[in-house]
C-alpha cells in the first residue's frame, strides 16, 4: 500500500494553513488609514464579532440535541458506528472555526484596503484578494487536516488485511458523517448570515436611498454599520463554511465510493481512497502559487480586472489536469486514462459554470445591460426582465452539470453503463476535480465582501472621488466574483450530492450488516451476501423504481422542500427588513440632525435589529431541512429518502442557480447606473434599478446560496440516519 503517500496529506493541509497565516499577518501590517477610518472598522469588526458569538450560542445548543440523538442511535440501538457522534462534532467545529478566521480577517482588510486604494487600484487589488485567500487557504487547510485525523484514527481502529478490504468501507462510510456536522453549521451560518445581511441591505436602501435620497454607504444612514457587518458574516463566514462542506463531502463521498468499487482488491482500494486527497493536495500548492500572480495596472477596466483573476485560475487549472494525471498514475488505478477524464471533466464543468454566470451577472455584457435599460420604464420591468434573464440563464449550468455527470460517468467506467461502480466513482472525482482550485477559487468569492466594505469605508470616511473610483471597481469586480462564486458552489453542490446519493446506498449495506441482516432477497429466491452485494441489487431490494409511488412521493416532498425553503428564508428577510425600515425612519424622524451630518445615528441599534431577526429566524428553515429527511425514512424507508434526495438535488439546483443569477444581475445592474450611464445616480432609472437589486438581495444572498447547502444536507442527514431507516420504517 502507498501509506507513505498519504502523509502528504496533512503536509498539504499544514502548508495551507501555514500560507493562510502568511497572508494574515501580512494584511495586518498594512495601516488601516485615518482616525476615522479605523473607528468605522472597529464598528463593523465589533458587529461581525457579537453576532457570531449570539450565533453559535444557538448552534452549540443544536449541537448538544443532535450529539445526544446519535449517541442514543449509536450506544442503545446499535444503529450507527458508536465513532459517529464524534465525527459529527468535530465537522461542525471546523465548519465554524474555518468561517470564524475568515470572518476575522475580513473584518480587519476592509479598512487597509481602502487605505490601499488611496495608493493604486493594484495595491487595493491585492491587499483585498491576498486577505480574502486567507479564508479559501483556510477553508482547504482546514478540511484536509480534518480528513487526515480521522482517516489515521479509524484506519488505527479498525486495521485492515491483505484479504478483507471491509475495513475502509467502514472507514470512509464512518467519515462521511463528518459532513453532516459541517453541513449543519454551514446551513445556520448562510441562512443567519444571509437573513441578517439582507435585512440591512433592503432596510437601509429602501429609507436611505429611495425615501431619503442619500447615497450608499453613507454615514448618515443608521443601517450602514449593520449593512457591512452583513457582508461579513453572510458572504464571508457563510460561503467558508457552505464551501468547507462541499469540499469535505466531495473528497469523502469520492473516498467511499473507490472503497466500493475496488473491495476486492485492497491494493487498488487503499489508492482509489487516498486518490482525492492526493488530488486536493496537489491543488492547494497550485492555488499559493496562483494567489500570487494576481495583478492589474491603474485605470484597469472590469474586463480588465476579471482578466487578472481569470490569469491565476487559468493557469492553476491547466497545471491541476497535469500533475492529477501523474497522481492517478502514480497510484495504479484501473483505467487510469478515464479517471483523469473524469478530473478533468469536473474542471472544466466548474470553469463552464463560472463563465455562464459572469456573462449573465456582470455589467460588461448583453443580459446585465438589457436589465439597465428595461429601467427607462420603471421598476416593475427591471423585475420582469431580471426575472426571465435568471431563468434562462439556468441553461448553461444544467447542461453544463449534465454533461459533466455523462462524461465523468463514462470515461471512468471505460464506457460501460453497466460499470456503474467506477461510473459513480468518476462522478465522485469529478466533483473533487472542480473543487480541487477551491483555495484559489474561493479566495475570489471572499474578495468580494472584503472590497464591498473597502468600498462603504472609503465613502463614510469622506476620501474623495479618485479613492472612491478605485474602491467602486473593486467593489463591481466583488460583485462578479460573488455571482460567479456562488454558481460554483451551487455547481459543486450538485455533483457533491450526486456522488453522496451513491455513498447513501454504501451506508444502507453497512446499516443492515448492523442490525444482523446478512443476506438480501432479491425475489424469485435469489439471496445475495449483503457484504457482495452492488448499488444495482439493493435497488431491486428496496424497489427504487419511478413505478414505486414511495419513490415518487419522495421526489415531490423533495421538489417541495426547495421552494418551501425558499419561501420561509424569503419571508424572513421580509420581515426582517421591516423592522429595519422602521427603526430608520425612527431615527431620521426622532435624532434632529441626521440628515445634515450633524447628529451620529444609534448604528448599534440596527445591528442589534439584525442580530436577533436572523437568529430567531434562521431556526425553522434549518430544523425543518434535518427534521424532513427522518420523516420521510420513517415513513417511506429507503425508497421513500431515495426519491426525497432526487426530487430535492433536481430543484433545488436549478431554482439556487436561477434565484443567484437574478439577484446577481439586478445587483450589476444598479452599479451600471451608478457609473453614470442611464442617466447615473439620483435618476429615474437608478431608483428603478435599486428597486431591482432590493428584490434580488434575499434571491442572491440568501435563499439562493441556502439552496445548496440544503441539498447536501438532506444527503448527510439520509446518510447518518441510514442505519433507523433500514431498521425501521411505517411502510
Amino acid at each position: 500500500m502507498n501509506n507513505n503517500l498519504f502523509w502528504l496529506v496533512p503536509l498539504g493541509s499544514i502548508a495551507a494553513l501555514a500560507f493562510a497565516y502568511y497572508f494574515f499577518k501580512q494584511m495586518m501590517k498594512r495601516s488601516e488609514g485615518t482616525d476615522l477610518m479605523k473607528k468605522i472598522a472597529l464598528y463593523v469588526r465589533e458587529g461581525a464579532m457579537a453576532y457570531l458569538k449570539q450565533q453559535y450560542k444557538v448552534v452549540i445548543i443544536f449541537f448538544i440535541i443532535m450529539t445526544i440523538l446519535f449517541s442514543i442511535l449509536a450506544y442503545g440501538f446499535n444503529f450507527q458506528n458508536p465513532w459517529v457522534p464524534f465525527a459529527f462534532i468535530t465537522g461542525g467545529f471546523f465548519s465554524a472555526l474555518a468561517g470564524f478566521f475568515g470572518m476575522k480577517t475580513a473584518t480587519y482588510a476592509s479598512a487597509r484596503t481602502a487605505n490601499a486604494a488611496r495608493n493604486s487600484l493594484n495595491d487595493g487589488l491585492q491587499v483585498a484578494f491576498r486577505s480574502g485567500a486567507v479564508m479559501g487557504l483556510v477553508v482547504v487547510g482546514l478540511g484536509l487536516l480534518d480528513i487526515s485525523i480521522w482517516f489515521y484514527v479509524l484506519n488505527w481502529v479498525y486495521p485492515s488485511t491483505l484479504t478483507d478490504g471491509h475495513n475502509l468501507i467502514v472507514v470512509t462510510t464512518t467519515m462521511l458523517t463528518f459532513g453532516m456536522g459541517a453541513s449543519a453549521q454551514a446551513l445556520f451560518a448562510r441562512v443567519g448570515g444571509g437573513i441578517f445581511t439582507k435585512a440591512a441591505d433592503v432596510g437601509g436602501d429602501l429609507v436611505g436611498k429611495v425615501e431619503a435620497g442619500i447615497p450608499e454607504d453613507d454615514p448618515r444612514n443608521p443601517a450602514t454599520i449593520a449593512d457591512n457587518v452583513g457582508d461579513n458574516v453572510g458572504d464571508v463566514a457563510g460561503m467558508g463554511a457552505d464551501l468547507y462542506e462541499s469540499y469535505c463531502g466531495s473528497i469523502l463521498a469520492t473516498a467511499a465510493l473507490g472503497a466500493a468499487a475496488f473491495l476486492n482488491d485492497t491494493e487498488t482500494q487503499f489508492n482509489a481512497v487516498i486518490a482525492p486527497m492526493l488530488v486536493a493536495v496537489v491543488g492547494i500548492i497550485l492555488s499559493i502559487i496562483g494567489i500570487f500572480m494576481v495583478r492589474t495596472q491603474e485605470n484597469a477596466n472590469q474586463k480588465q480586472l476579471l482578466a487578472s483573476l481569470s490569469r491565476s485560475i487559468n493557469f492553476s487549472s491547466i497545471l491541476i489536469v497535469i500533475f492529477s494525471l501523474g497522481i492517478i498514475h502514480l497510484l495504479g488505478l484501473r483505467n487510469p486514462w478515464g479517471v483523469w477524464g473524469a478530473v478533468v471533466t469536473g474542471l472544466v464543468t466548474g470553469i463552464i459554470i463560472g463563465k455562464g454566470t459572469e456573462y449573465y451577472t456582470s455589467a460588461s455584457f448583453k443580459p446585465t445591460k438589457a436589465i439597465a435599460d428595461s429601467s427607462a420604464t420603471g421598476p416593475a420591468t427591471v423585475i420582469i426582465s431580471g426575472l426571465g434573464m435568471g431563468m434562462i440563464s439556468t441553461t448553461i449550468p444544467v447542461i453544463a452539470v449534465v454533461v459533466g455527470i455523462v462524461l465523468s460517468y463514462l470515461f471512468a467506467s471505460g464506457f460501460v453503463f453497466s460499470n456503474a461502480a467506477m461510473g459513480l466513482y468518476g462522478i465522485g472525482i469529478a466533483a473533487v476535480g472542480m473543487l480541487s482550485t477551491l483555495g484559489l477559487t474561493l479566495a475570489t468569492d471572499a474578495y468580494g465582501p472584503i472590497a464591498d466594505n473597502a468600498g462603504g469605508n472609503a465613502e463614510m470616511s469622506n476620501l474623495g472621488p479618485e479613492v472612491r473610483s478605485r474602491t467602486d471597481a473593486l467593489d463591481s469586480l466583488g460583485n462578479t466574483t460573488a455571482a460567479t462564486g456562488k454558481g460554483f458552489a451551487i455547481g459543486s453542490a450538485a455533483l457533491t450530492a450526486l456522488a453522496l446519493l451513491a455513498s447513501y446506498v454504501e451506508e444502507l449495506k453497512i446499516g443492515l450488516l448492523r442490525i444482523g441482516q446478512d443476506v438480501i432477497e432479491l425475489g424469485n429466491g435469489v439471496l445475495i451476501n449483503v457484504k457482495e452485494a452492488q448499488i444495482a441489487d439493493f435497488m431491486k431490494y428496496y424497489e427504487v423504481t419511478l413505478m414505486n409511488p414511495k419513490v415518487l412521493v419522495g421526489v415531490f416532498i423533495g421538489s417541495m422542500m426547495a421552494f418551501v425553503f425558499c419561501g420561509l428564508t424569503m419571508n424572513a428577510v421580509g420581515r426582517a427588513a421591516q423592522k429595519m425600515v422602521d427603526e430608520v425612519r425612527r431615527q431620521f424622524a426622532e435624532i434632529p440632525g441626521i440628515l445634515d451630518g450633524k447628529a451620529t445615528p444609534d448604528y448599534a441599534r440596527c445591528v442589534e435589529i439584525s442580530t436577533k431577526g436572523a437568529q430567531l429566524e434562521m431556526i425553522f428553515p434549518s430544523a425543518l431541512a434535518v427534521l424532513v429527511p427522518i420523516a420521510v425514512g420513517v415513513i417511506f424507508g429507503v425508497s421513500g429518502v431515495m426519491g426525497l434526495l432526487v426530487g430535492g438535488l433536481g430543484a433545488g439546483f436549478v431554482l439556487a442557480v436561477f434565484m443567484a443569477n437574478s439577484g446577481g444581475a439586478w445587483d450589476n445592474a444598479k452599479k451600471y447606473v451608478e457609473e453614470g450611464n442611464l442617466g447615473g445616480k439620483g435618476s429615474a432609472s437608478h431608483k428603478a434599478t435599486i428597486i431591482g437589486d432590493t428584490v434580488g438581495d434575499p434571491f442572491k444572498d440568501t435563499s439562493g446560496p441556502s439552496l445548496n447547502i440544503l441539498i447536501k444536507l438532506m444527503s448527510m442527514v439520509a446518510i447518518v440516519m441510514s442505519g433507523f431507516t433500514v431498521a425501521f420504517s411505517v411502510l
